[in-house]
C-alpha cells in the first residue's frame, strides 16, 4: 500500500488544483498551491484529521497562492517555496493578482533551491526547478511514492503558458525535457490545473 494519500481540490475562478498530500502512518500533511477558498481546505484537512507541517508552493501566481498566508497561519506552519521565484510572489502586476481586481502576495517563510531534498513531516521530496512558465517555478518530487507535482509547468498533453512575465517557451521546453521527462515512466504528474497523468504517457502523447 502507498503510503501517501493525496487528495485534490479544484479551488477559485481559476479551477486551480490544491492537493493535500498525508502520510497515512504518521497523518502529517503538506498543502500544496492553496490558491483560494481557504474554508475548503481547512474543512477537508479537518475530514482526513490530519496534522498539516507546511504550505509548499509551485510558482508565484495568484491562483496558486491566494489562500496560503491564511492556511499557514490558521496551523502555525510555513510557506515554502522556490528561492527564484520571490519577485512574483511579492508582485502583483507580476503575479497577475492586479489584473483580477483582488491584488495578493505572499513572502514565503521558507525557500528551497534546485535539487534540494527537504523533510516534510516525514514525506521526503525533491525540489526540481522548471524555469518555462515563470522564471522561479518549481516541481515537487517524491521519489519514494514515484509521484510528481508540476505546477503549470506539466499538464496532461499539454504545458503551462509562457506570455505571463518572466515566462519563456524555450525555457520550458528544456526544463520538461531535460528534468521531467528523465523521471521514471510511471511517475504520476499530479498538475496544477486538468487532470492526472503520467511521464510515460506526457513523453509519447505531449507535443511539446
Amino acid at each position: 500500500m502507498q503510503k501517501l494519500q493525496i487528495e485534490t481540490l479544484v479551488l477559485g475562478a481559476m479551477a486551480t488544483n490544491c492537493y493535500l498530500v498525508m502520510h497515512r502512518e504518521t497523518k502529517k500533511l503538506i498543502i500544496i498551491d492553496p490558491g483560494a477558498q481557504p474554508e475548503r481546505i481547512i474543512s477537508k484537512i479537518a475530514q482526513m484529521d490530519a496534522q498539516p507541517v507546511a504550505v509548499l508552493l509551485t510558482h508565484g501566481h495568484f491562483d496558486h497562492i491566494g489562500a496560503a498566508r491564511c492556511v499557514a497561519d490558521r496551523y502555525g506552519i510555513p510557506v515554502c517555496g522556490p528561492e527564484k521565484e520571490q519577485e512574483i510572489f511579492e508582485d502583483t502586476q507580476k503575479n497577475l493578482s492586479a489584473m483580477f481586481g483582488d491584488p495578493v502576495t505572499v513572502r514565503p517563510d521558507q525557500t528551497f533551491c534546485d535539487g534540494q531534498q527537504v523533510d516534510l513531516g516525514g514525506i521526503a521530496v525533491k525540489v526540481i526547478a522548471t524555469a518555462g512558465h515563470t522564471l522561479g517555478g518549481a516541481c515537487y518530487y517524491i521519489p519514494e511514492e514515484a509521484v510528481l507535482f508540476s505546477g503549470d509547468t506539466l499538464f496532461c498533453a499539454s504545458v503551462g503558458r509562457t506570455d505571463f512575465p518572466t515566462g519563456s517557451m524555450s525555457a520550458l521546453r528544456d526544463s520538461i525535457h531535460t528534468k521531467l521527462f528523465v523521471l521514471p515512466e510511471d511517475t504520476a504528474v499530479y498538475p496544477g490545473h486538468n487532470e492526472a497523468t503520467n511521464i510515460g504517457y506526457e513523453k509519447r502523447y505531449n507535443p511539446y
